[in-house]
This record gives structure tokens, C-alpha cells and sequence, in this order.
């Protein structure tokens, strides 16, 4: 297990903003950062850092926490993952006591596969390396395609023998369960009745060149194998199957050594094999990643989303597979993102290319040979159309299309206009023609089958709203209190009588004035009435913050925010962000100035004490209304009835609400 000064060190040392900037694309907002959230489809900014608190919140889907919490919540990382990765980014030297038996037995099955994948990593790479038929065959392979020892070993690239069994068998004489290997694809398991065990193993990527996948924080979810011999029953390129952590439609390749460029360039290249990430980071240009042979998906788009809002495809000259990847581009328009494209020379790809020129050759010619996807398509496919109306026609219609995915009223009506100028046609028409496309669209989502029943459809969207719990409502404006001010001194004004308030008249209750430490008003008020939190988060961070109290008389609000009990953390950091939420709409800007609530503190506190003794006080009442049908006790019942309704009276007047 990992210490608890390693855990102290990390969270002293680590920046949330730093960390989740590798992630997110943030934009300077005032003290904080914000950009869009990495968990919800969105297009106006919800997520807000805050550097001076050390958390993040994510108002779409209601997530918050620390830096710790993010990478558990992004990279599906345990705690201990995300220490370990805080650690190593930072150069903290992990101390470590001795696990027990139990607790190795109790690594969960996606800890194991990652585990098997980063030994596979590791034994391929050094098979390439240091193995003869790896040097002879592997090593030679990329040699021959350019690719320098240090792009070899910043990629991790690797090599499998061209053996049956060689990985599978080093790996079960290491310890590694055969359960892992399987489930992970690395090695493909088969009834054998006549083996000991039941079953034989084989190596899945036998003979291949190895490009290990990667994670957005760098762990390895799977692998592509290219094989090196003309074997017309094997595919060229193999990828890892589907499993628990490695999920093709939401992975890009090159995405982990990609991530920073692409947000400081604000700029994504998108190209199709490894070889073409790796030959343009080798060429210097880092901000390249690709879908790996396969479809574009939207989970692929909202990753590069994150990041920056432009793409840049980049095609070879094979027109065959330009317009089988074409359909992408639709797809990039719908999510809100802006596409430009570069063709290459015939018979050049993004790889050969970028070995034929320099760095600043390649940089110039992608500059120069970007074009917007209009100009791309009519490129492509005018030649053929030009003598033939209906072809044209056919090809302006497909323009439009693809512009009706825009959702950007604004960059619609300027793609319209760039579509008229190209093609030489009327804006009306293109206009009229939009329209009834958005028209057909809006028909087909009628007349899909799970519309068929539309009262039922429009139910199940109505969101039911629960009735709010007034007395929960009050506890939480404490808990945010103590969060915020619990350290502060303010003036508080108390109102005392003769008679301890049994004197109705007004005239006699006087105010008294006397300073004191918000928390502690709060806890001698709430101690006095015996008041029980009845929501379980707010009385677990109420004796939390008791705690500090009694043993430093300051609350660590850092504690409260990096606990142990994750719905602890998580409701701190919404609480301590809540009072950010302007910030993303810009009131200032429109003039519109958030009041300073230090000025009201004395008031905040007060007014928060004394509702929920009102609520209290109605609840006894209700309480008692229900009794008065016991005969013996009604005249007393009564009595206590009127006593807490006179001092429900008085709470009113101090909350100065008209009853």
C-alpha cells in the first residue's frame, strides 16, 4: 500500500489544473479556468477548475472533486492508479508497505488486464530490441520505414515472434493468469482433449510488428500488429478484440503523445494508420492522431472535442478511399466541429510524404492545402459532374446535406453562401433545399418506432421533479456556511427580554450586539436545540468538521475535500463551486455584479438557524395536531400547540416574513 506522506506529498504538489489540462482544453475565466465537459456531449462551457481551491466541477453531469477524483472519474482509475500516476508526473518517489496476500488477491480484473498489456508492451518491445528474430525482422521493418531508435522507443513499438506460443508461455512462466491473457486478446485459448489442462494457447498477433494503443493518460488498452509476410488468408493489420478496457470506437491512436500539441496548436490532424501518426511526430508535427482503419465514431470526436474544436483530415490520393471516408466529415459537422481537409499527391499518404520534404515543407503544405469541406468535395467529385447536370445536382445536394448537420444557424447561412458562389446556383434554392431536408429529418424522428406511442414517449422524457425538502435545503445552506466562512469572526446581533421572550410586546425585546467565530455560533446554536442533521452527507461532514473544530478550532477545508468518503469530497467541491457557476455566464460583462456575501454574513447565519428551527417547530406542531384526538390529553396538547405557534410567531418576526 502506499503511504500516507506519499499520498501527503502528492496532494501538496500536484495541480489540478495541470493535470486536467492535459485533458480538457481550458480557457482562462476570471480566477478559474473553464472548458467543456469531458463527461456530457455539451457545446457551451460547464466545467470550471478553480487553481486557488485546488478542485473542479463539472455542472453538466453534477461530478466534482480534486485532481485524485478527476482521474478516477476520466480514466477509470482506482485511487491508488491515480496516485501512482500523480507520482510519476510530478517525480514523487513512492514509499510503499507491504501488501498482504488478501489484498494482492484483491486487484480487480480491469487492474489485471492493464497489468498483462503493459507486461505484453514491455515483452514485445524488448523482443524487437534484443531477440535475433526480432532484430531480423522486426527492427529491419521500421528501420526500413525511417523510424529513428528514439521514435521506436517513444512509440514502444515491439515485435512477436513468429512462434506459436513464445509470449503466451513467457507470460504463464512470469506468473500471469491465462484468464487475463484471454480476456485482454492477446492470447486465443482452444479446447484440446488431449492436453493435460484441457485446453492449448496461441499467440493472437504471431509474426506481427507490435503498436501498442494508449490510453489519454498513457496506459496501454490494447494493440494493433501488422504482419510482415505475404499470408493471403491472415489480415494485414490485427487489432486487440473488444474487452473490458479497450473499446475501438473510443480510442484514437496517438492521442496520449498528441493531447498537449493538439490544445496548443487548437488544431487536430486527423490521418488513418499508425505508421502516419508516427512518421509526423517524427517529422515534428505532433498534433496527429489516427481512428486506426477503422469508421470515425462520435465517442472518437467528442475525444478530440475536448481538446480543440478543429480537425484537419488528411487524405492520400486514392480517391477509392477518400470518398469511403468521407461519411466522417458528416459526422464532425453534427458535433459542432469545424473540418478542413488536405489531399495529398497521387501515390503519397501522410507517411511517404512527410519523408520526401522537411519539417517546413510538410508544415507549408498543410497551410497551404487546407481547404474547407466544401471546396473539398466539390475537388473531388465536380470532375466527373461537370457534364452532367443531374450529377451536379446530385453533388450539390450532397453539399447541403452535409451543411444540414451543422448545428450553428450562423456558419450555416456562411457555407450557404460559399456553396452558391462555388456552384454557381441562387441561395434561394440551396435555402429551400436545406429546409426540406431539416422537414424530412424531422418526419423520419416522428416516425421512428419508439415515437410510435408519442404521450408515452413525452412522459418518460418529463423529468419528475421530488418535493423539495425544506429542512435538508437549510442544512446544506449551514454545511456551505462553515465551508465558506466557518473561520470568520463577524458581529452578530442577538434579541434578548425581560421574560426570555414571554413578553409579546415588541417594545420590550432588545438587540445586543457581540462578536464571535461563525463555526462556533453555529454549533452553540445547534447544540442548544439539540438539532440532528437528517441527511446523512451533511451530518457526516457537520461531525467532520466537529472534529477539526475540537482539535484545531479552524476548519481544514483541504481535508474535507480530499476525504476518503467520496460523496464527503464530491458534495464539498459542489458547494465550494457553486458560488463559481456565474462565472461561466459572464455577468460581468453585461453588467451585472455579484454581491459580496461577507457583507451579510451575521444575517446568512442567523436567518439559516432560525428557519430550520422553524421547520423543526412545524413539525412538532404537526405532530401534535395529530394527537388532539386523545381525550384525557387535548387541553394540555392544545396549550403546547399555542406555546410553539407564539414562539413560530416570534421566528417570523426575526426572519421579518409576513405570515
Amino acid at each position: 500500500m502506499i503511504s500516507r506522506s506519499t499520498i501527503d506529498k502528492v496532494f501538496e504538489t500536484a495541480r489540478v489544473e495541470e493535470v486536467i489540462g492535459e485533458f480538457v482544453q481550458l480557457k482562462k475565466s476570471g480566477s478559474n479556468f473553464k472548458g467543456l465537459s469531458p463527461f456530457s456531449e455539451e457545446r457551451s462551457p460547464s466545467f470550471m477548475v478553480s487553481p486557488v481551491k485546488q478542485i473542479w466541477k463539472d455542472f453538466s453531469s453534477g461530478k466534482g472533486g480534486n485532481v485524485v477524483t478527476f482521474l478516477m472519474e476520466q480514466e477509470h482509475y482506482s485511487y491508488p492508479e491515480a496516485i501512482r500516476f500523480l507520482a510519476k508526473k510530478y517525480n514523487i518517489e513512492i514509499e510503499e508497505t507491504e501488501q498482504s496476500d488478501e489484498q494482492k488477491h484483491q486487484a480487480d480484473e480491469r487492474e489485471s488486464m492493464f497489468i498483462v498489456s503493459e507486461f505484453a508492451r514491455d515483452y514485445f518491445h524488448e523482443t524487437l530490441l534484443e531477440n535475433m528474430q526480432g532484430k531480423a525482422i522486426g527492427l529491419s521493418y521500421f528501420k526500413e520505414r525511417g523510424f529513428t531508435d528514439e521514435t521506436i522507443r517513444k512509440f514502444q513499438l515491439g515485435y512477436s515472434l513468429n512462434e506459436w506460443d513464445a509470449f503466451s508461455s513467457e507470460a504463464l512462466n512470469k506468473g500471469y493468469n491465462l484468464k487475463y491473457l484471454e480476456s485482454t486478446g492477446l492470447t486465443i485459448v482452444k479446447d484440446d482433449l488431449l492436453s493435460s489442462t484441457g485446453t492449448k494457447q496461441f499467440d493472437r498477433f504471431k509474426g506481427r510488428v507490435m503498436f501498442p494503443i494508449h490510453s489519454m493518460s498513457g496506459r496501454v488498452l490494447g494493440f494493433g500488429g501488422r504482419i510482415l509476410i505475404n499470408d493471403k488468408k491472415a489480415a494485414k493489420y490485427l487489432n486487440s478484440p473488444e474487452s473490458e478496457i479497450y473499446h475501438k470506437g473510443n480510442v484514437l491512436y496517438g492521442i496520449y503523445y498528441a493531447k498537449q500539441s493538439i490544445a496548443k496548436e487548437d488544431n487536430c490532424f486527423l490521418v488513418e494508420g499508425y505508421t502516419d501518426v508516427i512518421s509526423f511526430n517524427q517529422a515534428g508535427i505532433e498534433n496527429v492522431v489516427s481512428s486506426s482503419g477503422t469508421a470515425l465514431s462520435e465517442n472518437q470526436i467528442r475525444l478530440i472535442n475536448r481538446l480543440t474544436k478543429n480537425i484537419t483530415i488528411l487524405f492520400d490520393g486514392d480517391a477509392a478511399g477518400m470518398r469511403a471516408s468521407i461519411r466522417g466529415i458528416d459526422l464532425i459537422l453534427e458535433q459542432g466541429l469545424n473540418v478542413k481537409v488536405v489531399m495529398f499527391p497521387d501515390g503519397d499518404d501522410p507517411d511517404s510524404f512527410s519523408k520526401k520534404v522537411t519539417t517546413q515543407e510538410l508544415k507549408e503544405y498543410l497551410k497551404q492545402n487546407s481547404k474547407d469541406f466544401i471546396n473539398f468535395k466539390v475537388a473531388l467529385l465536380m470532375e466527373e459532374a461537370q457534364h452532367d447536370p443531374v450529377k451536379k445536382a446530385g453533388l450539390i445536394r450532397d453539399i447541403v446535406v452535409s451543411i444540414s448537420k451543422i448545428p450553428d444557424r450562423i456558419q450555416r447561412e456562411v457555407y450557404i453562401q460559399e456553396c452558391s458562389r462555388i456552384m454557381d446556383i441562387s441561395e434561394n434554392v440551396l435555402f429551400n433545399e436545406l429546409a426540406q431536408i431539416d422537414k424530412k429529418e424531422q418526419r423520419d424522428a416522428a416516425n421512428r418506432p419508439f415515437q410510435e406511442k408519442p404521450t408515452e414517449a413525452i412522459m418518460q422524457k418529463t423529468p419528475q421533479f421530488e418535493k423539495v425538502n425544506e429542512l435538508q435545503k437549510y442544512e446544506r445552506e449551514i454545511i456551505k456556511i462553515l465551508l465558506l466562512y466557518g473561520n470568520n469572526e463577524v458581529d452578530f446581533v442577538d434579541f434578548v427580554a425581560g421574560d426570555e421572550l414571554a413578553d409579546h410586546d415588541s417594545q420590550s425585546i432588545k438587540k445586543v450586539k457581540f462578536s464571535n467565530v461563525v463555526s462556533k455560533e453555529i454549533y452553540l446554536n445547534l447544540h442548544d436545540d439539540e438539532v440532528e442533521f437528517t441527511h446523512e452527507t451533511f451530518k457526516n461532514i457537520y461531525y467532520e468538521i466537529i472534529y477539526q473544530l475540537n482539535q484545531d478550532e479552524t476548519i481544514s477545508v483541504d481535508m474535507l475535500v480530499n476525504h476518503a468518503n467520496s460523496e464527503v469530497a464530491n458534495l464539498v467541491t459542489t458547494i465550494l463551486m457553486d458560488d463559481e457557476r456565474h462565472v461561466l455566464s459572464n455577468w460581468e460583462r453585461r453588467d451585472i455584479f455579484i454581491r459580496s456575501k461577507k457583507s451579510d454574513l451575521s444575517k446568512m447565519v442567523l436567518d439559516a438557524i432560525y428557519n430550520i428551527r422553524r421547520i423543526l417547530i412545524e413539525q412538532k406542531i404537526n405532530s401534535l395536531i395529530t394527537e388532539v384526538g386523545i381525550e384525557e390529553e387535548r387541553d394540555k396538547i392544545m396549550e403546547s400547540i399555542i406555546n410553539y405557534n407564539n414562539l413560530k410567531q416570534r421566528l417570523f418576526e426575526r426572519l421579518n416574513r409576513v405570515v
